[in-house]
């Protein structure tokens, strides 16, 4: 035992010794990224302009004047993208010095073109029924459709699913009509909402609040 414990004691310090290396290597390449991304003619500020690590699912979007911050790691390259202004990408420097980099990103308009789209409506709404009626769909396609859409699937996709810049573009867009309609006013609170205590009780009668064992 008397021999046991000093290479305890030397494992134990070279294993501190280790991880606080580790630490430091990280903590060295940490970067703090803020700025502004504008419009390339005007120097506007551009809202809800989703800003993506590239290779991984961390990002970001800009506020209401385009202003934003993320945490990176030196050598990140950093995508900006925005449904009317065509993709820009920043590399951060690894020479970089320092924990901190700005940037002021200018984007440009860019304009989708969408193909035609022809709608020709049925002779008939007889025949229009008789159409759909009579539309095979194959029964494997029908059960994963009926098991996708069930309530336990669905919240289990919502739970593990992360959300991507489409979705955080989507509820910043959200926010804001929410904000502006509602400017000068109080917002409605879900705790006279029938519907929400509705949900409320459905969700406690599954379980959904029960302390999950480990």
């Amino acid at each position: 035992m008397k021999k046991i414990l000093p290479l305890i004691l030397l494992l134990t310090g070279l294993f501190a010794k280790t991880s606080r290396a580790q630490f430091e290597s990280v903590k060295d390449s940490v970067v703090q990224l803020y700025g502004i991304v504008m419009t390339a003619d005007s120097l506007q500020g551009i809202p809800a302009v989703s800003i993506t690590i590239k290779g991984s699912a961390r990002g970001t979007m800009t506020n209401n004047q385009g202003v934003f911050s993320i945490v990176v790691l030196k050598g990140d390259v950093i995508e900006f993208t925005h449904v009317s202004y065509k993709p820009k990408t920043v590399v951060i420097p690894k020479s970089l010095e320092g924990s901190q980099y700005s940037v002021v990103q200018l984007m440009v308009e860019d304009t989708a073109y969408l193909p035609a789209t022809i709608i020709r409506p049925h002779p008939s709404p007889e025949q229009f029924a008789r159409d759909f009626a009579n539309t095979k769909v194959p029964d494997d396609d029908i059960e994963i459709a009926r098991q996708n859409n069930s309530s336990a699937k669905r919240r289990a996709l919502m739970n593990a699913t992360p959300a991507d810049a489409g979705e955080a573009t989507s509820m910043q867009l959200r926010n804001i009509a929410t904000k502006a309609t509602y400017q000068g006013q109080i917002p409605p609170m879900n705790i006279f909402n029938p519907a929400a205590w509705a949900e409320f009780i459905q969700a406690g009668k599954r379980g959904d609040f029960k302390r999950k064992e480990d």
